[in-house]
C-alpha cells in the first residue's frame, strides 16, 4: 500500500532527511537514503497549467535507468496518464502526452524502486496531488540568477558558467547558438549541459587571466511547453590571475576498500572532490581486474561521480581490484596526485544453494491461513490446506465433505481445513508453522549473488542459479527464462510485491525444476491473466492468480490465495 506524504515544508523535508541519515546504519557505516526534497507543483497546488510538466527533485544524484514511466507515474483517479519521463542532475520530469483535463485532481507518485547513483532505494513511495486550472502556461521563462554574477571580478580561470532559469526548459533549445560566451569578439568553445533548471557552459580550456567575458542567452531558448524568453539576456564578468592548481581527490568509493559479500552484479562507483574532465574518465583510467585479468565494462561519468558497469556478472567469492589512475583530471587539467587502488570480494555461494525445506507444507499445492477464494472454475492438481480459518472461508470450489477432508470437482486431490476432524487440525498447524519457517529461511539467506537486478524489472532476462535480492517491488513485464541443471537452486528474496504482467511466461531450460525455485515475497504476489508461472511462491501478504493464469509449483500464503479459472499443478 502506498503511503501518502503531503504538505511537507522544506523544514519537514530536511528533518526527514536528517532522520534517514542518522537512523539507517549498516555494518556501523551510515547509510544515507535518497529522498524527494521538492516537487512541482507542490502538494495540493491549485490552478496548475493544463500543459504543465510535473517534476520531483531528489536529495542526491539518482540512477537515471531507474527513473522511468513505471517508477514515476501520474494518475487521474485510478487511470494512468500517458507520459514521457526524463531525468537530469537531481530532477525527474514527467511530461504528459497531451494537455491535462481542466479543473481536475491528479496524483503523482515516485515509487521507492528509484535508486540513487550508488544503488540505494528511495526511503518510501512519495505521493502528492494537485488540481489543474483552466488555461495553459503562456508565461515566458526568465533567468533568475547566474554564476558568475554580472560585473563580478576575480573569477577563477576554471570557473563553470551557469544560468538558472525560472522554470524547466526545453533541453534541445539550449545550444551553442543560444548560449554563447565571448572574450571581446572571440567566441569561446565549450560544452553545454542542462540539469534541473540550470544550464552550464563548460569552457573547452581554462579562461585567460584578467579578461572580460560576455555571456549571452538568446530568445531561442524555450521552456518545456514552448514559451520563449521575452528578450536576450547578457551579462559580463572579469577573470582573476590565479589559476586552479589544486589536485582533485577521490572522496569515496562503492564498494568500500576490503568490503566482502559484494553482489556479483555490482556497479563500481567513485566520487571525486570536484567536477572532473569527462574525457579523462574512461576505461583506460578507470579499470577493474581479477588478479591480472582485466574485466570488460562500461565507464560513465556525471558531475563528480564515475561508474564502472561490468559487461558480465562477476565471479562468486572472488577478489577484484579497482583502479582510477592519475590520467583522471579536473576541469583545470589538474591530475589526481596518485593512483587510487582498492579491492573488494564478491559474495554468492561457491557450492549449490541448499533447497528451502518446506517440511509438511510441501504436501500442499495451495496452503493459506485466512482464505482460498475461487472466482471461476479452476483445475487444481494437488492438496489444498487452510488454517486457522474455517471451511466457510473457502469459496467457489463446491466442496463435498469427507472425514477429515473434503473433495471438489475442481481439485485432483483433497481439501483440508482447520475445523475438520482430527488429525487434520494438528496436521495443518504443523504445515503452516513449517511454511512460516521456510519463508524465514528463504528471507534470511545471506550474501546474495545478485542484488537489485534490473532495478526490480526482470522482464526478458535469463536467470542462472543463485540467490537474488531486491529491496523493492519486482515486475515481470515480459517473459523470463530460468536456466540451470536439475539440482540447481534459485531463491528470490523480494521485499515488496511481485507483479507478473498478462500473457507473460516463465520458461525452464537446461533441466531446471520448479521444485527448486523459491519466490519469497514480503508483499502481494500477482500473476496476470493467461500467464504461466514456475516455482514455489511463499508470500507473507497474499497470492492472486488472475483469469487464466497457470502455474507449475506451489502457492503458500500467510494470508489468502485468490483464483480465477486457473490451472495449477504440483511440481
Amino acid at each position: 500500500m502506498k503511503t501518502r506524504l503531503s504538505g511537507f515544508t522544506s523544514s519537514w523535508i530536511a528533518m526527514l532527511f536528517i532522520i534517514l541519515v542518522v537512523g539507517c546504519k549498516k555494518d556501523d557505516v551510515t547509510v544515507v537514503l535518497p529522498v524527494v526534497t521538492s516537487t512541482s507543483p507542490i502538494d495540493k497546488a491549485i490552478s496548475f497549467a493544463i500543459n504543465g510538466q510535473i517534476s520531483a527533485t531528489f536529495s542526491v544524484s539518482m540512477d537515471a535507468s531507474t527513473i522511468n514511466t513505471s517508477k514515476f507515474i501520474l494518475q487521474q483517479g485510478t487511470t494512468s496518464v500517458a507520459s514521457v519521463v526524463t531525468y537530469s542532475g537531481t530532477k525527474a520530469i514527467l511530461t504528459p502526452a497531451a494537455n491535462l483535463a481542466p479543473g481536475t485532481i491528479y496524483t503523482a507518485t515516485v515509487l521507492m524502486g528509484v535508486k540513487d547513483a550508488t544503488g540505494k532505494n528511495l526511503a518510501k513511495d512519495y505521493v502528492w496531488s494537485f488540481t489543474t486550472g483552466t488555461v495553459s502556461d503562456i508565461t515566458p521563462p526568465t533567468i533568475t540568477s547566474t554564476d558568475p554574477t554580472n560585473n563580478v571580478t576575480g573569477v577563477t580561470l576554471s570557473h563553470l558558467i551557469v544560468a538558472n532559469f525560472s522554470k524547466s526548459m526545453d533541453v534541445s533549445s539550449i545550444t551553442s547558438s543560444t548560449f554563447t560566451v565571448k572574450q571581446g569578439s572571440t567566441a569561446i568553445s565549450g560544452a553545454i549541459t542542462y540539469s534541473g533548471t540550470a544550464a552550464t557552459f563548460t569552457p573547452a580550456s581554462i579562461l585567460v587571466a584578467n579578461q572580460v567575458y560576455t555571456v549571452t542567452i538568446t530568445t531561442g531558448v524555450k521552456d518545456a511547453v514552448g514559451n520563449a524568453m521575452a528578450a536576450n539576456y547578457t551579462y559580463s564578468f572579469t577573470t582573476g590571475n590565479a589559476p586552479d592548481t589544486t589536485a582533485p581527490t577521490v572522496s569515496s568509493t562503492d564498494p568500500l576498500s576490503s568490503a566482502t559479500g559484494i553482489p556479483r552484479n555490482k556497479v563500481i562507483v567513485i566520487n571525486f572532490s570536484e567536477a572532473m574532465d569527462p574525457l579523462t574518465i574512461s576505461t583506460s583510467t578507470f579499470t577493474l581486474k581479477q588478479g591480472t585479468t582485466s574485466v570488460a565494462g562500461a565507464v560513465a561519468f556525471s558531475g563528480t561521480t564515475a561508474t564502472f558497469t561490468p559487461t558480465n556478472t562477476l565471479a562468486v567469492g572472488t577478489n577484484y581490484t579497482a583502479t582510477i589512475t592519475t590520467g583522471a583530471k579536473d576541469l583545470a587539467a589538474n591530475a589526481l596526485a596518485a593512483n587510487t587502488v582498492w579491492s573488494f570480494t564478491t559474495g554468492g555461494t561457491l557450492t549449490t544453494l541448499a533447497v528451502v525445506d518446506l517440511g509438511t507444507a510441501a504436501n500442499y499445492l495451495i496452503l493459506a491461513k485466512t482464505a482460498i477464494n475461487n472466482i471461476s472454475t479452476s483445475a487444481l492438481t494437488g492438496d489444498l490446506g487452510l488454517s486457522p480459518a474455517a471451511t466457510s472461508y473457502i469459496t467457489g470450489l463446491a466442496l463435498t465433505n469427507g472425514t477429515g477432508y473434503a473433495t471438489s470437482a475442481q481439485v485432483t486431490g483433497k481439501v483440508y481445513v482447520a475445523d475438520m476432524v482430527s488429525p487434520t487440525p494438528i496436521n495443518l498447524t504443523t504445515a503452516v508453522n513449517n511454511m512460516i519457517t521456510a519463508y524465514n529461511d528463504a528471507a534470511g539467506r545471506p550474501s546474495p549473488d545478485f542484488s537489485e537486478l534490473g532495478t526490480g524489472n526482470i522482464g526478458g532476462k535469463t536467470l542462472s542459479a543463485g540467490l537474488y535480492k531486491w529491496t523493492s517491488n519486482v515486475t515481470i513485464p515480459s517473459s523470463v527464462t530460468i536456466s540451470g541443471g536439475a539440482n540447481d537452486v534459485w531463491i528470490f528474496q523480494i521485499s515488496g510485491n511481485l507483479n507478473m504482467s498478462s500473457a507473460v511466461n516463465i520458461t525452464l531450460t537446461g533441466g531446471a525444476q520448479a521444485k527448486n525455485i523459491f519466490w519469497q515475497v514480503a508483499g502481494q504476489a500477482t500473476m496476470g491473466t493467461t500467464t504461466h508461472f514456475e516455482g514455489i511462491i511463499m508470500s507473507m501478504t497474499g497470492i492472486t492468480f488472475q483469469t487464466g493464469a497457470t502455474m507449475n509449483g506451489r502457492a503458500l500464503a500467510q494470508t489468502a490465495v485468490v483464483l480465477d479459472s486457473n490451472t495449477l499443478t504440483n511440481p
